[in-house]
């Protein structure tokens, strides 16, 4: 019998009679019968082994299946075969027409580059460029490319493929927190959408959408590829997380931003200005808010992520301020920093220690949330600016003199005095800071009438409750101009530190207070914040209030109180033809030296009158509590406030009295600090990247004691990480000096920041300028050619 088929060529053949005896035929069916029943076994065990030892029994490849299809003389019913391995050897007898192809059932992904290097065009065209990470950064609102390799040529006719984002504890696409994004034929904007913008052999690259109010966050990220009968996920890989941040360079976003001056300022500058101390005396030092630093963004999405809210709620800017406003201090929440007023700091820094906030969060997410020890207003600030500049909401630092704390929403500052117009100290709860930290945002407010978008006030130093929670805002700047207090959020206290009038009480022989007098101009003088584009110091009070004395500024006084506890604080004024003042001349007393003050008493009536004053001079806190009284006679003055010598050395200077003729009261209050001496910072020899140079610091010590257990603190973005160097004491009025070695590691303008601490003297600092040069190729190939 001859055969009619070479052994080697696999597949079913049509059935065609070639004159063999009928019984031939028959055997020959029974034979095929036999040969597929042999067949289906051999696959049921090739299957099993497959699932249990795929190492020494590799499944085929799905991509790699050809088809054979066989025609026979006289066939209209050509059937096919499933082939692995059809030779160039097969040969058929008679006149058959032997055609084979390659059928690619199913496509799959080998890889993913989401074209995250600093240098790509993902992160230059989302201007994330700067963050000091590896990690795919992008901003909402904008198109992004992800390229694929796929283990074949992509055909969009049969094969599909769609995107999954999913982010949270949680993910729930009603909740936005799972996205599945589809791939379209063309991109429209402001929605979650993929499209194949090229494509080159077994690679595509996708251009992706996400809309301005897509949740920010960290996402995980994996891709579906399916045909009619079978899919296959790409899972993920926590190296391709993608982080989404708030894009104040989309328009759609409620953190747009049109101008690019600010935007270089309020969200891509690292560095600032913090102002400090009195209204007359005012302060400065350079803050390093490092948002790119590498591990920054980690940290403040740890921060997001502590607070315990839910990620659906992320998206909206005025949720993720109130959010970091909590998170940032730690009373309620175990959060960022711990406050400490105390002066005793023994178990953590002082606040006048740092720096910056780098090293701040970092330690917070080392930790795992752990509260930093230990921060004040100032430190509240700049760590909230940090965290709300590397999320991508615009953000500025800001202090206010003379800064109000109403403790009762009456919107106004009370002073409680007795018969004898001494304070009572127990009832004056509420006070005048000499000045106080805050921070404004940037953002449309949807939830207010029109209008009251722009700078929000925030606030998280823990003062006074939001909702059960310490924290502050976002208050809109326009509401708090015109006293509209009964919009969200927060506007009645923010109100009361920048505009409230401080009324003094004395207690009647009944128990009873009564209403003696009240000033109206002494809250919320020279707000400031540092300006575009250079290290100038911007008042903006205009923002936050109308000129004083005006009639636009006493309606929105009048306007806030109707919604105070206090309203009938406000009758009709009396004459007043006395008034007093308090002002002091040249140069400000520096730390160690006597202040003198001048007392001015001006009667504008025509007639004598005679004044009682009675004065007390106490060291204070600079939130306006106070610490210790202490009175000038004729001892040195330093003798009697060196043992009270506290953060910011203010001293306030309360005067309150009486005309005997008219009966009119009299009450002021004058603060000032003490200058501290800066330390000087000097670099030696020129900078270069990788190249090791150094900087001296002087510094002298002003007081007639000895400073014990001093402690200098340096940092640099790009020049060094947070440094402390124990130097021990330095006696009574000397000078030291120090060299810190480092080496660069960024090229370009960087500052070097430093401060000294000691118990008895604080809010030292310093800063340098200093330019790091590139290293020259030439220096690279000796350095190259000595190893």
């Amino acid at each position: 019998m001859t055969s009619i088929r070479n052994r080697s060529t696999l597949g079913r053949f049509p059935t065609v009679n070639f004159g063999y005896e009928e019984d031939k035929e028959k055997e020959t069916e029974e034979a095929e019968e036999a040969e597929e029943n042999k067949s289906q076994k051999e696959n049921s065990c090739q299957q099993w082994l497959w699932k249990v030892c795929p190492c020494c029994c590799p499944k085929p490849n799905d991509d790699d299946l050809t088809d054979t299809l066989i025609i026979g003389p006289g066939d209209e019913n050509p059937k096919d075969s499933t082939n692995n391995s059809v030779t160039d050897d097969d040969e058929l007898e008679g006149n058959w027409l032997h055609i084979q192809f390659t059928i690619r059932l199913f496509v799959t992904v080998q890889s993913v580059d989401l074209m995250k290097s600093k240098s790509g065009e993902n992160r230059t065209e989302h201007h994330t460029d700067l963050y000091q990470s590896e990690n795919c950064i992008i901003r909402r609102g904008q198109k992004f490319h992800i390229l694929y390799t796929l283990s074949r040529p992509f055909n969009p006719n049969t094969d599909k493929l769609h995107l999954e984002f999913k982010t949270g504890p949680l993910p729930t696409v009603s909740k936005g927190t799972h996205v599945i994004i589809p791939l379209v034929e063309e991109l429209k904007g402001n929605r979650w959408e993929a499209a194949i913008v090229s494509q080159t052999d077994k690679s595509i690259k996708l251009s992706v959408n996400s809309p301005a109010s897509a949740v920010i966050g960290k996402y995980q990220v994996s891709v579906e590829t399916s045909n009619s009968t079978k899919k296959s996920v790409f899972t993920h890989d926590s190296a391709n997380d993608v982080y989404m941040l708030f894009n104040p360079w989309c328009k759609d976003d409620t953190v747009f931003m049109n101008s690019e001056d600010e935007r270089n300022e309020y969200v891509l500058n690292e560095i600032g200005r913090i102002y400090y101390g009195t209204e007359n005396q005012i302060g400065v030092r350079t803050w390093n808010y490092g948002q790119f630093d590498d591990g920054i963004l980690a940290a403040c999405i740890f921060v997001l992520e502590k607070s315990g809210t839910p990620p659906s709620g992320w998206g909206d800017p005025v949720n993720v301020v109130r959010i970091i406003s909590a998170m940032i201090n730690a009373p309620d929440d175990s959060g960022v920093v711990q406050g400490n007023w105390s002066g005793v700091y023994s178990d953590g820094n002082a606040p006048t220690v740092w720096s910056g906030s780098v090293e701040i969060l970092k330690q917070y997410h080392k930790t795992s949330g752990k509260p930093v020890k230990y921060g004040q207003c100032w430190i509240f600030a700049g760590v909230f600016t940090t965290v709300l500049r590397c999320l991508g909401i615009p953000s500025r630092t800001v202090s206010n003199f003379s800064s109000a704390h109403d403790t009762d929403v009456s919107l106004t500052t009370d002073i409680y005095l007795d018969e004898n117009l001494e304070p009572i100290e127990h009832l004056n709860a509420d006070s005048v800071w000499n000045f106080h930290v805050w921070n404004d945002c940037w953002m449309a407010r949807p939830d207010l009438p029109e209008g009251y978008g722009g700078w929000q006030a925030v606030d998280a130093t823990p003062q006074e409750t939001s909702q059960g929670t310490f924290r502050c805002g976002p208050a809109s700047l326009a509401a708090v101009r015109n006293g509209q207090v009964y919009l969200k959020h927060d506007c009645p206290f923010v109100f009361a530190e920048v505009n409230s009038d401080k009324i003094y009480w004395m207690k009647n022989a009944d128990g009873t207070f009564s209403q003696i007098y009240s000033e109206k101009k002494v809250v919320g003088h020279k707000i400031s914040t540092k300006a575009v584009g250079s290290d100038e110091r911007s008042d903006i009070t205009h923002l936050y209030k109308h000129a004083e004395g005006t009639e636009e500024e006493r309606i929105a006084v009048e306007t806030a109180c109707r919604y105070g506890s206090k309203a009938e604080a406000y009758s009709s004024p009396t004459a007043e033809d006395i008034s007093v003042e308090v002002t002091m001349d040249g140069k400000d007393p520096n730390m160690g030296e006597d202040a003198e003050l001048t007392i001015t008493v001006q009667n504008s009536s025509s007639e004598q009158r005679n004044v009682f004053l009675h004065s007390q001079a106490a060291v204070m806190y600079y939130t306006g509590v106070h610490k210790a009284t202490v009175r000038k006679d004729n001892t040195d003055l330093y003798e009697d406030y060196k043992g009270h010598l506290i953060d910011q050395a203010a001293l306030m200077l309360t005067l309150s009295g009486r005309v005997s003729e008219t009966q009119q009261v009299l009450a002021t209050q004058f603060s000032f600090r003490l200058r501290t001496p800066d330390l000087i910072i000097k670099p030696i020899g020129k900078a270069v990247v990788g190249e090791k140079t150094a900087v001296e610091i002087l510094f002298t010590n002003p007081l007639p004691q000895v400073l014990k257990a001093v402690i200098f603190h340096v940092e640099g973005l790009g020049l060094l990480s947070a440094q402390k160097i124990p130097y021990g004491d330095i006696g009574s009025h000397a000078s030291v000096s120090i060299t810190e070695h480092f080496t660069p590691t960024l090229p370009g303008p960087s500052k070097l920041l430093a401060s000294l601490d000691c118990k008895q003297l604080t809010q030292v600092h310093g800063v340098a300028d200093i330019t790091v040069e590139k290293r020259s190729s030439y220096g690279m190939k000796l350095l190259s050619c000595s190893k």
